[in-house]
């Protein structure tokens, strides 16, 4: 491996529109395309490439790979070509490697199929809004395009936070600052202190990973702050959940109405295939923080929340996943068995026909 063919590795995953690629030791380039993994033609990785592609990515950021390296988060970014998201791991004792491709172009709601009421949610002048899901379903994507909305419609001052920072942005109408931990701030919880600050009307910070990144969240939608996050979590009770199971148990029933009391609204969302299989579509389940939602999260009524989610689909414009399921199956947006595999529910299809 040299730098030559490392860079054309990578040109060819923007040119075919790959999500992500894989480098590990004795197997060739795997790239993702459309939720499917492809084994690329070349030949097999060996523990050298690896090591090369990993201090290639590393020495952009003014490092060399160490030998107890076990795991490290970084960008890479290539000239005129595009940006990465980087994940550095020990496999069977060797260097392996996940870049995930960064589009230049950071889309509208409209060009990303995602519901115009993202846009209602952003209008919030405090609070906390989360956007949630499994790894490599368009968390990051889905909070880049409501950051865009945000810079293309308010006056605000955005601070982004985040590890590694993917999508740049440029000013608009928004002045807009983005930091990197490991570059910019040693940590999220001394960088969320730090913005209260710098005079933010919008903080966005890139994953809530811990206790003291959850805690300076929820204080900064206490002082009158739009804050913005992620969690790995599959809906909105499970979002809430997690996010109480941060605190230890004896001050969790607090947590649970300051929690209530700041936030906005819960975005879940999983990528579908297509009918056609050339495409990905975002299924998604979207709660607005109504006041019975927040009686039973102060309550800790958790399971209820989804009948509600149901119910306030027109008065509130929220929706469930099996709702905005079976909405892209009477479209003919993705078939029956695709919304079954999605689902959580084991009705679903008795839904789609009574409903």
């Amino acid at each position: 491996m040299d730098i030559a063919t490392f860079t054309q590795i990578l040109q060819i995953a923007f040119e075919k529109k790959v999500s992500d690629i894989h480098f590990e030791v004795d197997n060739p380039p795997i790239f993702r395309a459309r939720g499917h993994l492809i084994r690329s033609k070349l030949s097999n990785l060996t523990k050298k490439d690896t090591e090369f592609i990993a201090s290639t990515v590393l020495e952009q950021h003014k490092r060399e790979l160490p030998e107890d390296l076990k795991e490290f988060d970084a960008s890479y970014t290539v000239a005129d070509v595009g940006r990465f998201r980087v994940s550095i791991f020990r496999q069977r004792g060797n260097i392996g490697l996940v870049m995930r491709v960064i589009p230049h172009h950071i889309g509208t709601f409209e060009e990303l199929n995602l519901p115009v009421v993202l846009g209602d949610v952003t209008k919030a002048p405090n609070g906390l809004i989360l956007v949630c899901g499994p790894t490599g379903n368009g968390k990051s994507t889905t909070l880049a395009s409501m950051i865009r909305h945000i810079n293309d419609n308010f006056n605000y001052s955005v601070i982004t936070i985040e590890d590694p920072i993917e999508f740049i942005f440029h000013s608009n109408r928004s002045c807009i600052i983005q930091r990197e931990v490991g570059i910019d701030t040693e940590g999220f919880g001394g960088a969320l202190k730090a913005a209260m600050r710098m005079d933010p009307d919008v903080i966005m910070v890139g994953e809530m990973r811990d206790l003291d990144t959850v805690d300076a969240c929820i204080k900064a939608a206490e002082t009158g702050h739009l804050v913005l996050s992620t969690l790995h979590t599959h809906n909105a009770a499970s979002t809430i959940g997690r996010m109480v199971g941060f605190f230890p148990s004896q001050v969790q029933e607090n947590i649970r109405h300051r929690l209530a009391e700041v936030l906005v609204a819960t975005v879940s969302l999983r990528l579908v295939r297509g009918k056609s299989g050339e495409i990905v579509v975002p299924a998604m389940e979207i709660m607005h923080a109504t006041s019975t939602i927040k009686s039973c999260i102060r309550d800790g009524h958790l399971d209820d929340i989804e009948q509600y989610i149901e119910k306030g689909r027109d008065e509130y414009h929220m929706q469930t996943l099996d709702q905005h399921l079976i909405q892209l199956c009477r479209q003919d947006v993705i078939s029956l068995e695709e919304a079954k595999r999605i689902s959580r529910s084991t009705d679903l299809e008795r839904k789609l026909i009574y409903s």
